[in-house]
């Protein structure tokens, strides 16, 4: 069967895309960069990418129009935009427009649940965008409706977990007690590869949910009863939407954007008015103790396949890896440490590779922090994000306040964009050679000022440079630690 799937770089299009390759389906992948996409399935059967943006309709010529079904995964719940409910409207036509002109005989959309009659923004311009893809007349749309989603790498987990693992004690707003439904991704995606042109679900709508229905302040709790923490939490009705976006925003690793977003979604009650999708399609669906566990289990184990913090809105930056991967010369800025190293130069790349997250960054991790909490205070990404994985790297993925452009780890090459809030744009390249008179390791930083502040902040931070690099060197070419 030939599917497209669109979303595929998001937290759920990136669990999607797997299963159904196991399935023996051909997978058009649309991305907006096909340079920020995981080479790993690049020899998998039935996959195929295709660069596609559908916020604009001239980029869409090339996609498929022999297909049977395709997936609309496409959601800016993390877009910094303040008309994100615009620019989803007209994603939604153009998709629509593109369908209309192929074979594909169904549309299956994951949005959230909508049965509240005043919607945060978010809850509707999900809803709207539904009605858009029911407004196509040549095939059937199935939409599967979905409260906050529970797995390793999603946005509302993670949060949950920072809260509880970070804070002894807290005080929450008196939303916290209304209730939700949530539901295990590894549920979510059995019901979007199951519900694939099953003629009973055509053109209608289904409520997908856990088996529990608990508050916010309930899901706080158990979590910590997973992990053995015993945690304090106080209700404060006088809390404000802002506030606990801040706070969250300061507390956890969300960004200011998500967090709004959550905490105005978190007014509305998200639980399953109806649960027909049971009956027809029977699954034994985890708890919510049950999705947490198999969440710190993929954590545990390095096996997260997707996270919502390497989705490019995760930042305040909009742009695409193929105009950042060559660092500019002219008009910039360098510094770099270029010295000799006796030890095995893999040895060196795998400590490269580690770099970043709960890892660390080699040396003076107190001053990276120091510069991560500058960033929070500007509204930046600061070093909440970490990584997803602990030694893999690839293009496209968050980074701290960094983001992968090239890790290419056989060549010794690793390339990083700053996304920290700066007067400017910055890269930072490690660079591991084996040259006839040995082996070499080059640490690279290169700015490209925007205007007077930004040759200030340069001169500013370059005897930190200094300091910084040397020091990393040191630290990655040590034969023993």
């Amino acid at each position: 069967m030939k599917i497209l799937l669109t979303g595929v770089t998001g937290y759920i299009g990136g669990r999607l895309l797997p299963v159904l390759l196991d399935e023996g389906h051909t997978v058009y992948c649309t991305v907006r960069d096909k340079n920020r996409f995981p080479e790993q399935y690049a020899d998998r059967k039935g996959f195929e990418l295709v660069e596609a943006d559908f916020l604009k309709e001239n980029t869409l010529a090339s996609l498929p129009k022999d297909i049977d079904a395709a997936y609309y995964l496409i959601h800016s719940m993390t877009a910094s935009t303040s008309h994100f409910s615009e620019d989803e409207a007209i994603s939604a036509t153009n998709f629509v427009r593109y369908i209309e002109s192929t074979t594909a005989k169904q549309v299956i959309y994951l949005s959230g649940i909508d049965n509240d009659s005043n919607l945060s923004k978010h809850l509707a311009s999900r809803q709207n965008v539904g009605n858009i893809l029911q407004s196509g007349t040549t095939y059937a749309t199935t939409i599967l409706r979905a409260a906050i989603i529970i797995g390793s790498g999603s946005a509302s987990f993670e949060i949950i977990r920072d809260l509880v693992e970070k804070l002894p004690a807290m005080t929450v707003p008196e939303f916290m007690k209304n209730q939700c439904q949530p539901i295990a991704i590894r549920d979510v995606i059995y019901y979007l590869l199951h519900i694939l042109l099953k003629p009973e679900a055509m053109n209608r709508s289904f409520d997908i949910g856990g088996p529990d229905i608990l508050s916010y302040l309930d899901m706080l709790k158990q979590v910590a009863e997973v992990r053995h923490l015993k945690r304090h939490i106080f209700v404060l009705p006088l809390i404000k939407t802002r506030l606990c976006a801040n706070w969250l925003y300061f507390v956890t690793s969300t960004s200011y954007t998500l967090a709004l977003n959550l905490t105005e979604s978190m007014k509305n009650r998200v639980v399953c008015k109806e649960n027909t999708i049971r009956e027809l399609i029977p699954i034994q669906l985890l708890n919510f103790k049950e999705a947490v566990s198999l969440a710190y289990t993929r954590i545990e184990q390095d096996n997260v396949l997707s996270s919502w913090r390497d989705s490019f809105s995760s930042s305040h930056i909009d742009w695409q890896i193929k105009d950042r991967v060559h660092v500019p010369t002219f008009g910039v800025y360098a510094y770099q440490v270029d010295k000799d190293f006796d030890i095995p130069p893999y040895q060196v790349i795998d400590r490269i590779w580690q770099t970043g997250g709960s890892n660390g960054w080699w040396y003076a991790n107190w001053l990276w922090r120091v510069r991560g909490y500058l960033d929070l205070f500007t509204r930046g990404v600061g070093l909440s994000r970490g990584r997803t994985k602990k030694n893999e790297l690839y293009p496209g993925q968050a980074l701290d306040f960094w983001r992968v452009l090239i890790a290419d780890k056989e060549n010794g090459r690793l390339l990083l964009y700053a996304e920290m809030k700066m007067p400017g744009e910055g890269w930072l390249e490690f660079t591991v050679k084996q040259l006839a008179s040995g082996n070499r390791l080059r640490i690279k930083a290169t700015m490209r000022p925007q205007n007077i502040w930004g040759r200030m902040y340069w001169y500013a931070t370059k005897p930190l440079h200094y300091f910084i690099f040397n020091g990393m060197y040191k630290r990655l070419t040590k034969p023993e630690f």
